[in-house]
């Protein structure tokens, strides 16, 4: 993991504990911009403020509360321009935030009328959908890849194939050295976990024949030359409850709230009937 990602992920991690902890002194400066400056309770309610999914992304990485913390730095400074320029006492502006207040205020009763509750779903309910997605949970068979890219120069792909022939050759140093795909040269080749699907077809057809820790001949597509190494293969399987617990919990609860939703809003619409005067409404058409 690059040093540069594990101290902000620290940071973050460190902003995160701070703004969560009930005792944090509310004096303690987290952020800061220019003149603008948040703390802990702003934090707090920044966080409070988003829904399950988002709250649910900086559980699983701290470092996105950076993101959001930033974000709401730029707007701080945004609005204090915004009303050194007395745009909140512009008319047209007024109007705008009218709707967007009883826009979110509705929504949020929304969100409280379709909530699905803090027990949903329990145990019984996570068992029944999970017996029912599982003949769609299947993951393929996968490889875990590294590669050397040759683009077009026969004469590199040529050094790379004599240094991959050497005695001990490390493919890891010969990647970095030697492949032109920027991204993964600088881990060694890597590229991760693929299935047959995600891969192109000219690579698709050699991953078979290759055994674990086999360097292929050079693969030829349009624009080089693939050297490829199998660095281990999984083969397919089905998740079990507890390793998609989270992520089926999450699915339910946001299928049954946009349900109560939907059944809320009916209710809404025949307890009181639209009625509409389609003439005086197009009065109001404005003219092309």
């Amino acid at each position: 993991m690059p040093t540069a990602y594990r101290l902000m992920k620290y940071l973050a991690l460190t902003l995160l504990s701070l703004a969560t902890c009930v005792h944090a002194q509310d004096s303690v400066v987290l952020a800061k911009m220019g003149e603008i400056e948040l703390r802990p309770q702003e934090i707090r309610e920044t966080i409070s403020g988003l829904n399950a999914e988002q709250r649910a992304a900086i559980a699983k990485d701290p470092a996105v509360l950076g993101q959001y913390v930033r974000a709401l730095l730029v707007q701080r400074v945004v609005l204090k321009e915004a009303a050194a320029q007395q745009l909140d006492q512009d008319p047209a502006v007024i109007a705008k935030l009218v709707r967007a207040r009883e826009m979110a205020l509705s929504e949020c009763f929304l969100e409280k009328v379709s909530d699905p509750g803090p027990n949903y779903p329990n145990d019984s309910e996570l068992s029944d959908a999970y017996e029912i997605a599982k003949p769609k949970l299947i993951v393929a068979k996968s490889y875990h890849l590294a590669h050397i890219y040759i683009a077009n120069d026969k004469a590199k792909l040529d050094s790379a194939l004599k240094l991959l022939k050497e005695k001990n050759a490390d493919f890891t140093s010969i990647a970095k050295k030697m492949s032109d795909e920027s991204s993964s040269a600088a881990k060694g080749g890597e590229i991760g976990w693929l299935t047959l699907e995600q891969i192109q077809p000219e690579i698709r057809e050699v991953l078979p024949k290759l055994n674990l820790g086999e360097v292929s001949s050079p693969i030829t597509v349009k624009d080089g030359w693939h050297l490829m190494k199998v660095l281990d293969i999984r083969e397919p399987f089905t998740p079990t409850l507890d390793q998609i617990r989270p992520t089926l919990t999450a699915r339910l609860r946001a299928d049954r709230a946009q349900q109560k939703r939907q059944d809320y809003l009916a209710q809404l619409v025949k307890d009181h009937p639209v009625a509409i005067n389609e003439i005086g409404l197009n009065q109001l058409t404005p003219k092309p």
